[in-house]
């Protein structure tokens, strides 16, 4: 069976993708046992710090010290699209996959592909995008025909802010995009900007379903959600139903993950928000009806 894929995207900063795609692979692997792989294909690699440094210290947690050797025997993601795009090639993707590419959390049924500084360089566009367009479907079944590799339920990625040929090659093939919103002005109005967007460079592949949520969303313990943010999931909702009407498969799902501290800290301690788990577990349940 082959696994279902997620990516995570939005064109704006700071809405927190990077910390919902890692509770969410949590979810999948620690709560509802799962395996699940995790991508970080951003270029400010937040995730792969967040994981592979000790915010205390500023030392090398395992990941850290495993990644420096990835490195130096490259054995990157951005080595993987070296090797998929040399005039060598042929028909044939000579780049074996181990765990010496893809990282296994002790503990954890989740496994974790970094991200890599070098993906600077797709902002410039040195890869072709015809050259790459099926490379992490062409990664993704080297991967799931790999006997020692896990057998992924899940895989998540957790894309750039800018729109590569490295997203192009990641949102053609996912079954689903995850869009967060925050609530604000932006909210409605950016997402109607994102979908634009999305549908034009994807193209000439369909546009796959999306699922569009509310994340930071503010709340009193007593009194539940604030005023403004309902009125911004309402008018994203609205953008949503309108995409409906056009014969696209762009959703609003109700989950929403409230605006706690304690949920932006927790990939930096090596975890994720355990005592919010009922939020996440709720988004995710939505996430797989609508898949």
């Amino acid at each position: 069976m082959e696994p279902t894929t997620v990516a995570t995207i939005n064109f704006k900063g700071g809405v927190g993708k990077t910390t919902v795609t890692w509770c969410l692979a949590n979810v999948a692997a620690a709560t509802l046992d799962y395996p699940t792989l995790l991508f970080d294909l951003d270029a400010q690699m937040s995730l792969t710090q967040a994981v592979a440094l000790r915010p205390e210290t500023g030392g090398l947690t395992p990941l850290g010290q495993w990644y420096e050797k990835a490195i130096a025997n490259k054995r990157t993601l951005f080595h993987a699209i070296e090797a998929y795009t040399s005039p060598k090639k042929g028909t044939y993707f000579d780049f074996p996959i181990k765990y010496d590419f893809i990282y296994h959390i002790d503990g954890k049924n989740l496994d974790f592909v970094p991200s890599s500084e070098e993906f600077y360089w797709f902002e410039l566009e040195v890869f072709d995008r015809d050259q790459i367009k099926h490379f992490v479907r062409d990664l993704l079944g080297k991967i799931a025909n790999t006997p020692s590799i896990l057998k992924y339920r899940y895989v998540f990625f957790d894309c750039p802010p800018n729109f590569s040929v490295l997203s192009y090659s990641t949102l053609a093939t996912c079954k689903l995009i995850l869009v967060p919103v925050n609530p604000d002005f932006y909210a409605a109005r950016g997402l109607s900007l994102i979908l634009k967007h999305l549908k034009l460079r994807i193209e000439p592949f369909p546009l796959p379903t999306i699922g569009v949520f509310m994340n930071k969303a503010g709340y009193r313990t007593n009194t539940g959600l604030f005023r403004e943010t309902r009125l911004y999931m309402d008018r994203c909702k609205g953008v949503c139903e309108e995409w409906q009407k056009m014969g696209f498969k762009v959703h609003w799902l109700e989950t929403y993950v409230p605006d706690r501290v304690d949920v932006k800290r927790a990939i930096h301690y090596g975890g994720w928000a355990q005592e919010y788990t009922s939020d996440f577990v709720k988004l995710f349940k939505e996430i797989e009806r609508t898949v």
